[in-house]
């Protein structure tokens, strides 16, 4: 056979094959947010959405409620948005809202660790959220 016609290395083809499935099997995005009140924790788990309006926010401790939205589908984020309320008598208060645009903080942490205080008494709320499964 000529070098023009010999069939490729089989290491290639295998490395190929790697990477296809690398590509196949990449984990749609999801968003873990670990909130802390009072010393206790709880955990909430995000997938990417179409509509961010249905999405509800969570109690907290019964003093705080949490809202994660994480808009896009199961191959990319499109944007993330936070939103902390304090659970006043009423309806719930906004005290702190964040968006977060691509490029998305590649490591441990989209947050970091966040603290937030709020109330007559200045209760503390504290989250810390990680985006996994997002390209740089």
């Amino acid at each position: 056979m000529t070098r023009a016609h010999r069939p490729p290395p089989l290491r290639l083809l295998a490395s190929l094959a790697l990477l296809l499935c690398a590509n196949a099997t990449q984990a749609a995005p999801r968003l873990h947010c670990e909130m802390t009140y009072a010393g206790s924790t709880q955990v909430l788990e995000v997938a990417p959405v179409s509509d961010p309006y249905p999405v509800a926010s969570v109690d907290v401790g019964g003093r705080f409620r949490f809202k994660a939205v994480m808009v896009g589908n199961e191959r990319q984020a499109d944007y993330v948005k936070l939103y902390a309320y304090l659970d006043a008598k009423h309806q719930p208060v906004l005290v702190q809202q964040i968006t977060y645009l691509p490029p998305f903080p590649q490591g441990n942490t989209l947050t970091g660790k966040q603290f937030i205080y709020a109330g007559p008494v200045e209760r503390e709320l504290q989250y810390e959220c990680k985006l996994q499964g997002v390209a740089p």
